[in-house]
């Protein structure tokens, strides 16, 4: 990891702000996440280049609607409408508290609507976060778990005012009726594709009936079945360290899952992998009573994109990707030369949880292999 101490992210940051979310209506602005990736993994030389190229898919930030207020948040969750509104009101918040506060209170609150704008509101906060716990400080510029920058605070404005605007919580869900899974990776391959999966995210996600039990489902209104305790553990036993290296296992999971199964969908079966570790990333910022609940929205999330679009079966053994004699630096090198978003992306969430095994590198250069280049 690279801390960027030339300021290129601020910068890319600040010419970012002046642009919306969201472009045509639906797609994602995928350029903070992005950049924010190039410059953690020592690419910032490409960071400007890059956003010139991608300048065309950026819109400018909608008009505002109706202000959101405490007393009216509620009627304004999960209405695009009030893009620009969400994005105002998190900026006044976050103005007028520590920004892990705001975070603190809002999570919960937005966890269940994970899914929402095909979970890339989630992703962006991830980012966000990370930006925050890695921000140099004001006053000397080095590197600190607490200072922050203007900009990368104003990013955690547009991540979680995204996310309140494209909240939508996933349908009831009931349990597959199966043993449970004694792992991610067993979880995952027990996911059912849906059975109708024409048409985009939208109309996938109201298919889904049901999922394994791991680590379990969560209700609609983002509650555990089970409750979980103020200490962060579950009548189950499960501490909050317990789900943090659930997460992890679940986000190295996904991740090579898409060595296997990426060719179902290349671009969304990125966001298997992608949406959880942005809620692993989030965790450090959040109490530890809010771990446990954020391994279960993060489950519920990479199940329901592997439902949407995961292929009924995997590659041969033989057309498995290989990773070769690369190191991860020159998997990150190759994934920036790619240039696509969602390579970017999936290779810095495959840096993560890197291991003896090299599949997460061999899932990030079969992301490159699958995946048009940008031009």
């Amino acid at each position: 990891m690279t801390d960027d101490t030339s300021g290129t992210l601020d910068e890319a940051l600040e010419r970012l702000h002046a642009a919306g979310p969201e472009r045509q209506g639906w797609l994602s602005n995928h350029a903070p996440m992005a950049v924010e990736a190039l410059v953690r993994h020592g690419q910032g030389r490409a960071v400007h280049p890059w956003l010139d190229a991608y300048r065309d898919k950026l819109e400018d930030m909608p008009r505002p609607h109706a202000r959101i207020t405490e007393e009216n948040w509620r009627e304004a969750l999960g209405d695009p409408r009030h893009i620009a509104d969400w994005t105002a009101y998190f900026g006044r918040d976050l103005a007028d508290r520590p920004w892990r506060d705001v975070l603190a209170l809002w999570w919960p609150r937005l966890l269940p609507g994970i899914a929402g704008g095909a979970t890339h509101p989630v992703i962006r906060a991830g980012h966000a976060v990370r930006t925050l716990l890695s921000a140099p400080d004001e006053a000397t510029g080095a590197p600190t778990a607490t200072g922050t920058t203007p900009s990368r605070t104003a990013e955690l404005a547009h991540a979680l005012g995204y996310w309140a605007a494209r909240h939508e919580p996933l349908p009831p869900l009931t349990r597959a009726p199966a043993p449970t899974p004694a792992s991610a990776a067993d979880a995952l391959a027990a996911v059912e594709p849906i059975d109708d999966q024409s048409g985009g995210i939208r109309e996938r996600l109201p298919r889904l009936t049901a999922f394994p039990a791991w680590p379990a489902v969560p209700r609609p209104d983002g509650t555990r079945p089970d409750g979980t305790r103020p200490d962060g553990t579950r009548p189950d036993g499960t501490s909050a360290d317990e789900a943090r290296q659930q997460l992890t296992e679940l986000v190295r999971a996904a991740t090579h899952r898409y060595a296997t199964h990426g060719h179902g969908e290349p671009i969304m079966l990125v966001h298997a992998a992608t949406a959880p570790n942005a809620v692993l990333r989030t965790l450090p910022a959040l109490p530890r009573e809010l771990w446990a609940p954020s391994l279960d929205a993060a489950f519920a999330a990479s199940a329901a994109v592997t439902a949407a679009y995961g292929p009924a079966e995997p590659l041969p053994a033989d057309r498995l990707p290989s990773m070769g004699a690369l190191s991860p630096e020159e998997v990150f090198a190759r994934a920036a030369a790619h240039g696509d978003e969602h390579v970017i992306k999936l290779t810095d969430t495959a840096l993560d949880v890197v291991d003896g095994r090299d599949t997460a590198l061999a899932a990030a250069l079969h992301a490159c292999a699958l995946i048009e280049p940008a031009r």
